[in-house]
This record gives C-alpha cells, structure tokens and sequence, in this order.
C-alpha cells in the first residue's frame, strides 16, 4: 500500500529521463526540487486547492450539521410519517447518478450556476443520505428517557439536541466528517461536469487537465508533483483522525 505513493513522491523529484530508466529509480540522484517551483508558477494547482478546500470545508462543515439535525428529528421526535420520510431518503440513493445528471445540469444552467462552485456545494450542505442513516442508527441506542427526562426539565429539542445529544453522536460525527471530508475532496465528477474555467475548477480537475498537458511532454515528474500535493490532505486527515476512522466501522455494530 505504501509503495506507490513513495513512488509518487520519488517519481515527482526525478528527471524525464529517470523516469523511463530501467531498472526503476527508487531514489533520484539529484532530487529536482524545482519541479515543486515549476508546479505552482506554470499551473492552476494552487487555485485549484484554494477552490477544492472551499468545496470540501464548506459541504462536511453544513452538511454535517444538517445531518445531525435530520438524524435527531427522525430517530428521537414524534414527526408524522417519519419512517416514510426515511424510506423515502433511503430510496433516493437507488437512483443512478447518471439518471440525473442532465436534469441537474439542465437546471443549475438555467439558473446560472454553471462555472461555479455553487453545485457543488448548495445540494450537498442539505445533508448527505449516508451519513444520515450512520447517525440515525447510532442514535436508536440512545435511550428515549434521556430525552423524556430533558423535556420534563423544560428543555427544548433544540437545547435537547446541542446539549445532550450531540456530545454522545460526537464519535460518530467525527468519523462521517472524516469520511465525508475524503469523499468530496477526491470528486472528480461532478466538478468536470459544472466547471469550465481554470482558475475555478477543483484540484481533482487541474490534475486531469495537467495529465493530458504534460503527458505528451513526458513531464511526468511535474504531474507527479501535483498528485503528492493533492494527497497531502488526505494523508494529513487519516493519520490525525485514524482511531474516529476505525470507530465509524466498529460502531455500526456497537448495541447497547
């Protein structure tokens, strides 16, 4: 697992010509750090990390507060229809995302939105069906009388939910963030659909673009280099939060 992204890193400080040599390079004679300079001064990659780090800041930070909300209100409040309300999301997400992506486009066209960065964040920050089912679940072995005893105090649900019943999803919501952070971080999809211009696509994006630019050059070093960077993130977020990644998996089967 380690091995190609020390070879990413390796690859992006080498000349064209080691790049080719056989046997592979492992460690480059002369590391060409100036591949790192060229990088930012002859592409759109720090705009397209300023724009991706918007996009996924924006949509885990909302989104996952929109989903806890949603959470709470299906698995604890007294809603009419609320197990209908939930199948009704649960079915959203059996529909293929290729069904549906000339309707959207149609509209967030006719709307403007278009070359923005709007589409890629306004639909997201209403809440994410998955991780609203994660936490809804993990909410069920809360017990009701917590709640019941809040209400006999005088608490609202909103002071319900901020006071007592967010602290205990917290383990849970970290993990989502986490994952979810990961997720629209590395889309590719969506961001070629809406995006046009340069200075306003998604790193994902710049990187594709750079492939098909520099490939023909064979500067592979310089794609190389744009592909660590883009993965420092990723890198950054897993090895912080890696016990909150392992919980989310060994909490969908906590009870009790």
């Amino acid at each position: 697992m380690v091995a190609p992204l020390v070879w990413m890193f390796s690859t992006s400080l080498k000349t064209k010509t080691e790049v080719f040599a056989l046997p592979p390079v492992w460690i480059p004679e002369v590391p060409q750090w100036e591949t790192y300079v060229r990088m930012w001064e002859n592409s759109y990659v720090l705009t397209g990390f300023q724009n991706s780090l918007v996009v996924a800041t924006s949509v885990t930070v909302l989104g996952t507060i929109t989903c806890s909300l949603a959470a709470f209100a299906l698995a604890k409040m007294r809603l009419p229809g609320r197990n209908a309300i939930f199948v009704g999301l649960l079915t959203g997400i059996m529909i293929p995302f290729p069904t549906l992506m000339i309707p959207q486009f149609v509209m967030f066209s006719r709307i403007g939105w278009v070359d923005t960065l709007l589409p890629l964040i306004v639909p997201a920050i209403f809440g994410n069906v998955i991780v609203i089912f994660f936490l809804k679940q993990y909410l069920e072995n809360v017990p009701n009388s917590i709640i019941e005893a809040a209400k006999i105090d005088g608490a609202s649900y909103w002071q319900i939910f901020w006071r007592l019943i967010f602290p205990i999803i917290r383990p849970a919501v970290s993990a989502q963030f986490i994952l979810w952070f990961m997720m629209v971080w590395n889309d590719y999809l969506a961001p070629i659909l809406y995006l046009n211009t340069p200075e306003r696509q998604t790193l994902q994006v710049v990187i594709a673009n750079m492939n098909v630019q520099y490939a023909t050059q064979r500067d592979y070093p310089l794609i190389m280099a744009a592909s660590f960077v883009a993965l420092l993130p990723i890198l950054a977020v897993f090895l912080v939060f890696q016990r909150q990644i392992i919980e989310s998996v060994a909490l969908t089967g906590t009870k009790g």
